[in-house]
């Protein structure tokens, strides 16, 4: 693939993630680091920006190898979080996406509809067959966004993470090519 980025609409942006963007996501992080940590488990490893910049290295390689892009969410080109697949499994055409926000971004269906482009990338682009979304039981806004976009809850992986110093059950949603292209976004040209 050779796109850059995508136009959701007029205040909303995907930007594939690249290094220039290292600094932008770090402080954003630092600036929502009580607020992420409370679902996700990586935020204490995040102690400088040297740190994003690994991940970025590691989301452009994952990229290069055709396992899947991550992007940077801009919202009236403001830096308001970070969404890709985790790596996609080929042999079997299947992926998981993963997503965050900054708190002061949340509750404005910016999530919704950046998870529908990837679902887009995902079917048309990507030739995936399953796309999944995984998230602690309790975190409601996660489970509100796949059932937002069409995913079918499939059950619960108990134990499934550790969350600190705890392990959390994890919601399974869903969503098969079939599926897709029974929805608005999959019946758009």
């Amino acid at each position: 693939m050779t796109y850059q980025s995508f136009a959701i609409d007029n205040d909303l942006k995907l930007v594939i993630l690249n290094h220039g963007h290292a600094e932008d996501v770090f402080k954003l992080i630092q600036q929502n680091r009580d607020f992420l940590r409370e679902w996700l488990p990586w935020v204490d490893g995040v102690d400088e920006p040297e740190d994003t910049s690994a991940f970025i290295t590691g989301t452009i390689d994952q990229h290069e190898k055709g396992r899947g892009p991550h992007f940077l969410i801009e919202f009236q080109g403001t830096p308001a979080g970070v969404i890709g697949f985790h790596p996609i499994d080929r042999p079997n055409r299947n992926a998981e996406i993963g997503y965050w926000l900054g708190e002061e971004f949340t509750g404005m269906g910016l999530m919704t509809r950046s998870v529908r482009q990837l679902l887009k990338i995902g079917f048309r682009e990507l030739n995936l067959n399953r796309i999944e979304i995984r998230c602690a039981e309790e975190n409601e806004s996660s489970s509100a966004v796949a059932e937002a976009v069409g995913m079918v809850y499939e059950g619960t992986l108990r134990e499934e993470e550790w969350l600190y110093d705890y392990f959390v059950d994890h919601a399974v949603y869903s969503m098969l090519h079939s599926e897709f292209l029974r929805t608005p976004a999959g019946i758009e040209d």
